[in-house]
């Protein structure tokens, strides 16, 4: 079949500028940084590859106009890949230039290949926030779901679920009493529901739960906010009390803390907006 090439827009502009920033940002770490296997390193190679090899795949898509045979939904997978990849670049962008930059002592062309990779790491992360500012849905406007703001917040919370996860789990510091335990359930059950609303919203699978999809949302977004309520209280009381017994790494421990509290008001936020969205689906 003939090859359909679109006409040049802002938005093809970004998403080529975001293949060329994270394409040079892992190109250069993996070519003259000189970094160490595993850890941090492997984390920021991923997350740029990531993106690139998403946008990339996006960019094809749309150039060669294949989303007809393509079987997701279109109206949100694009937006849902920005919005991942942002946050991917962006932890790079911090983590990178911390462990890689910071009190190293690394001369010549190795330090300057770290400073271009973190450079390019920055520049992905304002290209896919503009792509994801460009491409979410405006007001009036009808559009997937994951364009909209809630959509958007499903995307936040499954991403500091997971950094939660890195946080807890090296070392593990939540089986030392059932309260912790109970937050740890309260991460991974909220974590998995969220990301199947969106798996279900990128398959257009919506139409297979046995209830309307806007009052799953209802009913999964109170239950999210009360569950994460009591993580949010729970946590702080029981890591740094010291009649509970403290473990772990401190810094970790008030970064899950934070990091909880952050998700909670995501939940919360993405309650108010689910109870009056009007959204239609395609």
């Amino acid at each position: 079949m003939p090859l359909t090439w679109l006409p040049a827009s802002r938005l093809l502009w970004v998403r080529v500028a975001a293949v060329l920033f994270t394409c040079t940002a892992f190109s250069v770490a993996a070519h003259g940084a000189v970094l160490p296997h595993g850890g941090m390193a492997d984390w920021c190679i991923f997350c740029w590859a990531f993106s690139f090899a998403c946008s990339l795949l996006v960019l094809l898509v749309e150039q060669c106009s294949l989303q007809p045979r393509i079987p997701v939904s279109w109206s949100n997978f694009p937006i849902t890949v920005a919005c991942y990849a942002s946050l991917l670049c962006l932890s790079a962008s911090i983590i990178f230039p911390v462990f890689f930059l910071k009190n190293q002592t690394v001369y010549g062309e190795v330090r300057d290949h770290r400073i271009a990779s973190t450079v390019f790491s920055c520049l992905a992360t304002v290209a896919y926030m503009v792509e994801v500012s460009l491409s979410k849905a405006r007001p009036g406007e009808v559009a997937g779901y994951m364009a909209t703001a809630p959509g958007l917040m499903k995307v936040c919370q499954t991403f500091v679920a997971c950094v939660i996860f890195i946080l807890v789990s090296d070392p593990v510091s939540y089986d030392h009493h059932a309260a912790l335990k109970w937050c740890m359930a309260v991460y991974c059950i909220c974590f998995i529901l969220s990301m199947a609303v969106v798996v279900l919203c990128v398959g257009e699978c919506t139409g297979c739960l046995p209830i309307p999809f806007s009052k799953f949302l209802s009913a999964y977004g109170l239950l999210a906010v009360i569950m994460y309520l009591t993580a949010t209280i729970l946590w702080p009381v029981f890591q740094f009390d010291e009649k509970y017994g403290r473990r772990g790494d401190s810094k970790k421990l008030i970064a899950v803390a934070v990091l909880t509290a952050l998700n909670f008001l995501l939940y919360l936020a993405d309650l108010a907006y689910s109870a009056r969205l009007v959204f239609v689906s395609s």
